[in-house]
């Protein structure tokens, strides 16, 4: 049998359909919805873990660039020391004030520089304790939130494993029912879908009001809604809307007002035998 184009269908038959794929979708959200925050959590706290990963290594090649410096200070005041030997032992073989001076000089200044590198080596240790602090303090961090994720990891892991085999069935539903409805109307109810809060497209009509938004519909428009002659979107919320009865859905009673008058009777009747009571004790 041959499929049917979906610009063929009927009004009555675009809205049963779309009405059906509301429902499968309206489904899918709520398997979804079992999972709560649990996915927003989970990537939460990769994203965080992922931060905490890069500050670790940060914080790593600083105490390596600080135990280099440390490193490359400790050949310099050696180198120092040697220069200053020398120079001392120069000193005894000087010749004039001239040559007195400018060892002296020398040997100055290279004990100046032991100290300042002396002075280096202290502030880099200071850093590299301060760092491994900060080192420690995000491992430990980075340890609660890997236990965190692993734990919310697995809750969701299983929590998919027990909706997966049903939402993968209702989504190849809705695929299908999306193949019997026209392109222009499956985009303008996916537009009205995603821009609704509750995520419904197409409401049936509810108590003379709109399923949706719950704004009163007029008497005229609902029986445009039940001819099913056009498509009719509610013009609060711009729903599509479909009357209960092709929607599967048998309509509410308005309730009955019976009850309320007959108790304002019966008090009316109560109150008339009340006077005809004390009538005769007046007279």
């Amino acid at each position: 049998m041959a499929k049917k184009d979906p610009t063929d269908l009927s009004v009555e038959e675009k809205l049963k359909t779309l009405y059906q794929l509301q429902t499968t979708l309206s489904s899918i959200d709520d398997k979804k919805a079992l999972r709560g925050e649990l996915p927003l959590e989970v990537q939460d706290l990769e994203d965080e873990i992922e931060g905490l990963n890069i500050r670790i290594e940060k914080i790593q090649n600083e105490i390596a660039e600080f135990q280099n410096a440390v490193t490359q200070k400790k050949h310099d005041i050696t180198d120092a020391q040697v220069s200053v030997d020398r120079y001392k032992t120069q000193l005894e073989d000087v010749k004039n004030n001239r040559e007195y001076d400018t060892l002296t000089k020398e040997i100055e200044f290279q004990t100046l520089e032991i100290e300042l590198c002396t002075k280096k080596i202290k502030e880099a240790a200071i850093k590299i304790e301060e760092c491994n602090q900060d080192l420690a303090k995000a491992q430990e961090t980075m340890a609660d939130r890997q236990a965190d994720h692993d734990e919310k990891k697995n809750e969701l892991d299983e929590i998919m494993q027990e909706t997966r085999e049903e939402e993968e069935k209702l989504k190849e539903k809705a695929k299908e029912l999306e193949t019997k409805i026209e392109p222009r109307l499956l985009t303008s109810f996916k537009r009205i879908r995603k821009n609704a809060r509750n995520g419904l497209g197409i409401v049936y009509v509810q108590r003379d009001a709109c399923g949706g938004c719950f704004n009163k519909i007029p008497p005229q428009r609902q029986l445009d809604i039940k001819i099913h002659k056009k498509i009719i979107v509610c013009e609060y919320c711009g729903r599509i809307m479909i009357d209960p009865e092709l929607a599967g859905i048998k309509p509410e009673k308005p309730a009955s007002e019976e009850k309320p008058k007959r108790a304002k009777r019966t008090i009316r009747k109560t109150t008339k035998k009340a006077e005809e009571e004390t009538t005769p004790e007046e007279a």
